[in-house]
């Protein structure tokens, strides 16, 4: 059996890292924007300007995104003991376990697997609101066998 609350600080220790790695990247870019001086070949200088500058808004979006799954994550109480599916939630099904939380995908806790969903995802959506023994249809039979 999986602790919720080591399954919530390894999604948690993923994002942030995530979000670390991806504002090193950002600031990395902008100081080389800010120190590079005008060049004498001209059109060629402002390509790379503009491609670097595209770079940095795809960079500002992922943080944007990373810095709300990591806000989402810090909302949950990995101590507060649940009856049925709900934002926060793990788990556990005949099929596996799967983290109520942010869609950030697989992750291994004690060497075993976890699904980190959202609540929206379809399956998210089907367990929402189910308690244990509950029964839910997503490509074969889905039985919810525990909930953290």
């Amino acid at each position: 059996m999986l602790d919720k609350t080591l399954v919530h600080s390894t999604a948690l220790e993923l994002i942030t890292g995530k979000f670390n790695g991806i504002q090193r990247e950002f600031d990395a870019l902008q100081e080389a924007l800010m120190s590079e001086t005008k060049s004498s070949a001209g059109d060629k200088h402002e390509t790379g300007r503009a491609m670097a500058q595209l770079e940095q808004e795809k960079l500002s979006r992922q943080l944007s995104e990373t810095r709300k799954s990591l806000d989402g994550l810090k909302q949950i109480d990995p101590g507060k003991e649940m009856n049925e599916v709900a934002f926060g939630s793990l788990v556990q099904t005949n099929r596996g376990y799967f983290f109520v939380s942010v869609g950030i995908g697989q992750i291994t806790v004690n060497e075993v697997s976890v699904f980190c969903i959202t609540a929206g995802s379809p399956l998210g959506q089907k367990i929402l609101n189910k308690t244990k023994g509950d029964m839910v249809e997503m490509n074969g039979t889905l039985v919810i066998e525990n909930i953290f």
